[in-house]
């Protein structure tokens, strides 16, 4: 081999394994037998049948390792979390189980008012040192890239506190983080009685300087009768649309105010929860793009009947992500892959579509067209499993499965 095509190596080369693409190529879970997967410089160079190889293994890498049959599927992507927090709300979970009600924990000054309390108290430093534990758990599990919310520190220091903690778990950790300010999430207690100026606060103290910062990917609310009416959801989004930031809501979670269907208006990102979404919002977020994520956590952990419309959104072709919601509250959840498996069980997602839900359709709800499937030129994000077929990774509920797991190319299993 000559010393120009020496230079042209690829970093590593996997070889007798299988991919699960995620690719449109016709199979199931775009499957690619007997393949062979490298990459160079944190981007895949060749994602597909060993026999398509354009030469010899040792002549293609400076590293070449046959996984022997094992399965490859794109680093798994968690698009909505909470998982910043001080404290936890273990009691709540016990009050819950003796007959109270999440909005009865919310009026009574529990809920998410009791995290803000424990997170303000804690430095940056703290709350880097409580928060990251959780990022370790899902990045064991096979996640690559999460998002993380705000939302428990309700004024501007807390917020950009926790933000740039989210930040720093990403730089941590070796993985992705999106960030998204959730400043509209509850009404903290010195503005008690006082909504409207809260709302004014989010819209023109917080979030300029926010944007300012450079710590936010996105803005989100939580549009419901606990929280903010769909009015003030409303200028909170225009006031994001204004400063250049993409929106996603918390819609339609305890009732159906309409959420899917404004944030569809604002070409969201995403609508999340969704249980009583009616069909106009579906429609809406077909129109638009908009990505339904499924948080199957918290319809667990609140024991919730209403079921998402999971036939209207294939009917209407709207994709569905699959997320851990990660919170304190109401869905403290360290696996993203036991979400995958309660979509299925719960709402009755095949398979297939619960991985590609925690993978393609995950990276669209963060705006990231780099990532989600195995194929030349997208980030080296993914994970070599030990399973027999795709469908393991939603059929088994807990335990390891991820032997080692991807970030643009470096091992970030540990």
């Amino acid at each position: 081999m000559n010393t120009n095509a020496s230079q042209q190596r690829w970093d590593v080369l996997l070889i007798d394994c299988h991919l699960a693409s995620m690719d449109d190529n016709g199979a199931p879970y775009g499957e690619i037998r007997h393949a062979a997967l490298g990459w160079k410089d944190g981007r895949i160079v060749f994602a597909n049948a060993m026999h398509a190889l354009p030469d010899l293994p040792q002549h293609l890498a400076t590293r070449v390792e046959s996984l022997a049959g094992a399965w490859i599927t794109p680093g798994l992507i968690d698009c909505h979390t909470h998982l910043v927090f001080g404290g936890n709300r273990a009691q709540e979970f016990d009050l819950r189980l003796n007959g109270a009600s999440y909005e009865e924990i919310a009026r009574s000054g529990g809920g998410i008012a009791s995290t803000v309390r424990e997170t303000r108290s804690l430095s940056e430093d703290e709350l880097l040192a409580e928060s990251i534990p959780r990022a370790r758990a899902l990045v064991a599990d096979g996640v690559t890239t999460l998002e993380i919310k705000s939302g428990y520190g309700l004024d501007l220091d807390n917020e950009m506190k926790m933000l740039r903690v989210a930040r720093r778990i990403g730089e941590t950790l070796g993985v992705t983080v999106r960030t998204t300010f959730l400043g509209a999430h509850a009404l903290p207690a010195e503005f008690a009685g006082r909504q409207g100026d809260y709302v004014e606060h989010v819209c023109e103290v917080m979030m300029p300087a926010i944007a300012e910062s450079g710590l936010a990917d996105a803005v989100d609310a939580f549009c419901e009768k606990i929280a903010f009416t769909a009015e003030e959801t409303r200028r909170v989004f225009e006031k994001a649309r204004a400063l250049g930031l993409r929106v996603k809501l918390h819609a339609d979670q305890l009732s159906d105010l309409g959420g899917a269907g404004l944030s569809a208006e604002f070409d969201g990102l995403s609508a999340d929860h969704v249980e009583h979404t009616s069909i106009d919002g579906v429609q809406a977020m077909a129109k638009s793009g908009t990505v339904a994520v499924l948080l199957p956590g918290a319809f667990y952990a609140l024991r919730d009947t209403m079921l998402p419309p999971i036939a209207a959104l294939r009917e209407h072709q709207v994709p569905m992500a699959v997320a851990t919601d990660l919170n304190p509250g109401t869905s403290p959840m360290l696996s993203l892959r036991l979400a995958m498996n309660m979509a299925c069980t719960l709402f009755r997602l095949t398979p297939e579509e619960a991985l590609r839900g925690a993978t393609l359709h995950a990276a669209r709800a963060l705006d990231l067209d780099d990532r989600g499937r195995l194929a030349p030129g997208l980030r080296a994000d993914f994970v070599v499993w030990d399973i027999g077929s795709p469908a393991d990774l939603c059929y088994w509920i807990g335990g390891p499965l991820a032997r080692r797991v991807f970030a643009a190319g470096k091992n970030v299993s540990g």
